[in-house]
């Protein structure tokens, strides 16, 4: 066997164990979901019709999505929840839209007596995504709205 031969061999096979090395770590680097595309829309009751806050977002992970949690409250609060504090928040509900990418909507029906106590001005949204292998990405301000009366 010529020498010739015999490094190309080595190359190549040091070249393929370099790329299998590679995709094993790839493929083993956990990664966080990711919260995309995000909006908040709010409409005020009006005449004794309930208003409504409105979240939609975007959620992916290599794994699927389990859950997204949600919370909005008002910037003119001392508030700043975190990822801990949103665990305990209300779900949105998510319709999974491929193999791993769900669409998360959350919606909350607001009376005219509840409009009446709360802060008019910007609010914020908080969101914290988690996966099906559990990994978690929180977002303390995923969205914006302005609450009015």
């Amino acid at each position: 066997m010529s020498k010739r031969i015999v490094v190309s061999s080595l190359i190549g096979a040091v070249a393929l164990g370099g790329i299998a090395a590679g995709s094993m770590v790839w493929a083993s680097t956990p990664s966080n979901p990711t919260v995309e595309n995000s909006s908040a829309r709010y409409v005020a009751p009006i005449a004794g019709t309930a208003g409504s806050l409105t979240f939609a977002a975007e959620v992916t992970d290599g794994s699927g999505i389990r859950d997204l949690k949600v919370l909005a409250w008002p910037k003119s609060s001392d508030l700043k929840p975190t990822a801990e504090e949103l665990a305990h928040a209300e779900p949105a509900t998510c319709r999974k839209t491929g193999t791993e990418t769900s669409a998360c909507t959350y919606t909350l029906p607001v009376t005219e007596d509840e409009a009446a106590d709360m802060p008019e001005g910007l609010w914020y949204v908080s969101v914290l995504a988690t996966a099906n292998d559990g990994d978690t990405k929180f977002e303390p301000e995923a969205a914006t709205f302005t609450f009015t009366r």
